[in-house]
C-alpha cells in the first residue's frame, strides 16, 4: 500500500480528487500529509491517542481531515463511488466546473472486497456510466489470520467486468515483465501462475541460494536456465518484483484509468503484505511488530538516526521541492460553515379530515417544491419504494434525476409521471438500503465534498432501517447530515405482518450520535419537525434527523385543540423540544400517559376511560423522546462533572409541574415498551411501559393492538396498575 499511494498522491492527484484510505494505511496518509506539511510533527508520536491520530482516517476527528472516513469494512471502499454520483448530480443542478474533473479514488484491501455492500453498490442502476471512479484493490491475498486460498482475485475481477466496470490488474512489475520476455519466459510466467498463494508468498522469506532452490522446486528445465542468468542478488528483486510494488507500473495503470470516461475502473494491484521487512508474507503479520533490533537495522538501512528518523526532506532537495509541490496542489484547507438558507418554520395548508403522518410528509414535500429557493437544494432518494412512502407528489413536481434525458414511453396521463433527466430531484435506488445510506452519506457531505450545500432526505420502510444499519452509522460518524424517512412504522401496518412490522427502531433512533429520532403523531407537529430539522442541517451543532410515520390516519382535532390553549408559539417550541401536554384532565390528575406516534386515539380514549372511573390523567405526546431524554441526560452529566444536584432545567420539568412529578407514568408506545420506560427515573416515579415486544404478525389493527395491549380499556387498566 506503500508504493501505491506513493505513486498515487506524488504523481498522480490533483486538488479536486477525492480519496478514500484503505483504514490499515492510515499511518501511510499521516505520513504524507506530514511530509507534505498539513500535519504538525507532534501529532506523528500521537497515533491512537486521545486527541491525536485516529487508527483509521476521519473526517470528523483527525487534525488533517480525511475525505472519507474509513473502518467500517467495505463502507469507506464504496463512499468515493457514491460521492462521485453526488457530484455528477451537484454539476448537473449547479453548473460546478473544476479546471481539471473531479477524481474520486478508493483504496482498499483485497478482503474487503467480501462485503456484500461492496457487491449492491457495484450493481445499482443509479451509479453506473461514473468514469471518474477508480478503485485501487490491495491485491496481498491476505485476510486478518491467513493467506486467502485460492484464486479469488480472478472471480473478483470477473464480477467487475460483469458489471461494466474498466478492469486491470497491475500483477507483474517490469523487471518479471522483462524476463517474460526472455526465452522460457512464458514457462516462468506460468511457472508463477501455478503456484498457490501460500507458497508464492512463503518465498519472501527467503533469498540467495535457498530462495532459488525453494523457487525452482517442481520447476521446468526452460525455468531453470532462465533463472540460471541471474545471480543470487538479482533473484530476490525478480521473483518479488509484483505490480503493485512497481511505481511506474502503478503510474501506468492510473492514466490507462483516466482514459476510459464512460464507466468507473478498478486496478487489481498485487503486493505483499510487509514488503520490504522482516515479517513479508507471513501469515500472522497484521497485528506483527518489529523489534528494537529490526528498527535499529530498518533505520539504518534508510540512512537515518534516532534524531533524523522524524525530520521531513530538506527543502532544497528534490524530494524536497515535489513534497512542497504536492502538499500547495493537494492539501485540504479550512471548510467553510455550511449556508443558512431561508426555510418557512411550516409548510401549513391542511385540510381538517384525519390525515396520517405519511400522507402529510407527501403534501409537505409538494408544498416545499413550490418555494424555490428550498426547492432548488433538495433531493430526495429511496430504494425502490418511492411511490409507496408517499414522494409520488414530489416527483411529479421535480422529476426523477438522470444525467441523460430518457423519452418518457407512458406520456402523461398517468398519476406518476416518472420523468427522467438531469434536472430530476429525486435518485432511485435499487432495493438496498445499504445504497440508501451511503447516497444520503454522500448528499449530506455536499458542502464538505462539492462545495454545494444539500437538503437530502431519504424515505424506507421502517423495518429496514435496521438493514441499512452499519452504513446508516457510517454516515453519522462521518459527519454527513440529512433526513431520513421511516414508514410505514409499527404493527400499525397490520395487515403487512411481522416481516415488516418494526419494533426497535426508535431505540436505534435515540442511540445514534449526530441524530435526532421525532415521531409524531399529528400533521403540524410533522410540519413544525420536517422544516426545522431542514434548517439544522446547515447550523454549526446541527444534526440529521430520523423521523418515524404511519399509514394511519388520526383526526386531527386534539391537536388543533392543544395549539388554542397553549398558543401556536408554545405548541411549536414544546414539539420541538420533544413533546407537549396534549391533554388536561377536568379534575387534578391521578396518572400520567405518555405516548408517541400512531397509538395516540388509544391513548385519549383510555384518557376518557380513566376520566369516568375517576382517575383523571394528563396525556403527553412525546413528539420526540430523544430530545427529551437528551436533555435530561446533559443536564445528569453537568451535574456530575460539577460534583451538584441536578437541577430540573429540562424540558419534561416544563411538561410537568412541580406537584405533578410524583404521579405514576403509562408510556404507551407502537414499539419495543424500554424504548419509554426511563420516563420513571426523571422524578423516580412508577412507571407501566406499553408497548411491543414480540414480533408482530397478519391482522387488522384492532387485533394486533389487543395483542400487545395498546387497547383503550387494556391502557386505562395499566393505568390502574400504576396508581395501585
Amino acid at each position: 500500500m506503500v508504493s501505491i499511494m506513493t505513486s498515487l498522491w506524488f504523481g498522480h492527484l490533483s486538488g479536486h480528487d477525492k480519496v478514500a484510505v484503505k483504514p490499515h494505511a492510515s499511518p501511510v496518509y499521516h505520513a504524507i500529509k506530514y511530509l507534505t506539511g498539513e500535519l504538525d510533527r507532534r501529532y506523528l508520536t500521537g497515533l491512537r491517542e486521545i486527541g491525536g491520530l485516529q487508527a483509521y482516517p476521519s473526517r470528523t476527528k483527525d487534525p488533517d481531515v480525511a475525505d472519507f472516513s474509513t473502518g467500517s469494512v467495505g463502507l469507506g471502499v464504496v463512499a468515493p463511488l457514491f460521492a462521485a454520483a453526488a457530484r455528477r448530480y451537484v454539476e448537473a443542478h449547479f453548473g460546478l466546473q473544476t479546471e481539471a474533473p473531479a477524481r474520486f479514488i478508493a483504496l482498499a484491501g483485497d478482503a474487503e472486497l467480501d462485503e456484500g455492500n461492496v457487491w449492491e453498490a457495484i450493481a445499482d442502476p443509479a451509479l453506473q456510466g461514473l468514469g471518474n471512479v477508480m478503485w485501487v484493490v490491495d491485491a496481498n491475498r491476505q485476510s486478518l489470520d491467513r493467506v486467502i486460498p485460492g484464486q479469488k482475485i480472478k472471480k473478483h475481477m470477473e464480477f467487475f467486468e460483469g458489471a461494466g466496470w474498466h478492469v486491470i490488474e497491475a500483477k507483474f512489475g517490469h523487471r518479471l515483465q522483462a524476463a517474460f520476455r526472455r526465452p522460457g519466459g512464458d514457462a516462468l510466467r506460468a511457472h508463477i501462475d501455478a503456484m498457490s498463494n501460500e507458497e508464492y508468498q512463503s518465498l519472501f522469506a527467503f533469498t540467495g541460494a535457498e530462495l532459488r532452490q525453494r523457487f525452482l522446486r517442481s520447476a521446468d528445465s526452460s525455468v531453470r536456465h532462465l533463472i540460471d542468468n541471474y545471480s543470487e542478488a538479482e533473484l530476490a528483486p525478480l521473483i518479488q518484483n509484483l505490480g503493485g510494488h512497481d511505481l511506474s507500473m502503478l503510474a501506468e495503470s492510473y492514466r490507462s484509468c483516466d482514459a476510459v470516461t464512460d464507466r468507473p475502473s478498478v486496478v487489481f494491484a498485487y503486493t505483499v503484505k510487509g514488503f520490504g521487512l522482516p515479517m513479508a508474507g507471513d501469515p500472522l503479520n497484521h497485528a506483527a511488530l518489529l523489534t528494537r533490533d529490526q528498527i535499529d537495522v530498518f533505520r539504518k538501512e534508510l540512512g537515518l538516526t534516532p534524531d533524523t528518523e522524524w525530520d521531513r526532506f530538506a527543502d532544497d532537495t528534490a524530494v524536497g521541492r515535489l513534497c512542497a509541490r504536492t502538499g500547495g496542489e493537494l492539501n485540504n484547507s479550512a471548510l467553510v460553515p455550511r449556508p443558512r438558507l431561508s426555510i418557512p418554520d411550516a409548510v401549513g395548508a391542511f385540510t381538517q379530515k384525519p390525515v396520517s403522518t405519511q400522507e402529510t410528509f407527501g403534501r409537505l414535500l409538494t408544498g416545499l417544491a413550490a418555494i424555490s429557493s428550498v426547492a432548488e437544494r433538495m433531493i430526495t432518494t429511496s430504494p425502490d419504494v418511492s411511490v409507496s412512502t408517499n414522494l409520488g407528489g414530489w416527483i411529479n413536481k421535480m422529476g426523477v434525476f438522470n444525467p441523460d434525458e430518457q423519452p418518457d414511453y407512458l406520456g402523461e396521463g398517468r398519476l406518476l409521471r416518472w420523468r427522467q433527466a438531469p434536472a430530476g430531484h429525486h435518485i432511485e435506488l435499487g432495493i438496498s438500503e445499504m445504497n440508501l445510506f451511503l447516497m444520503l452519506h454522500a448528499l449530506g457531505l455536499g458542502h464538505e465534498l462539492h462545495g454545494e450545500h444539500l437538503l437530502p432526505i431519504g424515505t424506507v420502510y421502517d423495518p429496514f432501517v435496521c438493514r441499512g444499519l452499519d452504513a446508516f452509522i457510517y454516515a453519522l460518524y462521518s459527519g454527513a447530515r440529512f433526513i431520513v424517512v421511516g414508514t410505514p412504522a409499527g404493527i400499525t401496518l397490520a395487515p403487512e405482518g411481522g416481516a415488516h412490522q418494526s419494533t426497535i427502531t426508535p431505540s436505534i433512533g435515540m442511540e445514534l450520535p449526530g441524530l435526532a429520532y421525532a415521531e409524531p403523531a399529528f400533521a403540524t407537529a410533522l410540519d413544525w419537525l420536517l422544516c426545522d430539522g431542514l434548517q439544522r442541517l446547515a447550523d454549526t451543532d446541527g444534526e440529521s434527523l430520523y423521523l418515524r410515520l404511519s399509514t394511519r390516519a388520526l383526526d386531527q382535532t386534539p391537536f388543533d385543540s392543544a395549539v388554542q390553549r397553549l398558543g401556536a408559539h408554545t405548541s411549536r417550541a414544546h414539539v420541538l423540544a420533544g413533546g407537549y401536554r396534549l391533554l388536561e384532565p377536568g379534575e387534578p390528575a391521578q396518572v400520567v400517559l405518555a405516548a408517541c406516534g400512531a397509538v395516540m386515539p388509544e391513548v385519549l380514549a383510555a384518557a376518557a376511560l380513566l376520566e369516568a372511573e375517576g382517575l383523571p390523567a394528563i396525556v403527553l405526546d412525546l413528539t420526540s423522546p430523544d430530545r427529551l431524554y437528551r436533555h435530561w441526560r446533559l443536564g445528569l452529566r453537568d451535574a456530575s462533572r460539577a460534583g451538584t444536584a441536578a437541577s430540573d432545567d429540562h424540558h419534561l420539568a416544563t411538561l410537568l409541574a412541580p406537584h405533578e412529578r410524583h404521579l405514576p407514568i403509562v408510556t404507551v408506545h407502537d414499539a419495543a415498551s424500554h424504548t419509554l420506560a426511563w420516563l420513571g427515573s426523571v422524578f423516580g416515579t412508577r412507571v407501566v411501559p406499553v408497548g411491543v415486544d414480540a414480533f408482530g404478525q397478519s391482522g387488522s389493527i384492532h387485533d394486533l393492538y389487543g395483542l400487545f395491549d395498546l387497547l383503550p380499556d387494556q391502557i386505562a387498566n395499566a393505568a390502574l396498575v400504576a396508581t395501585a
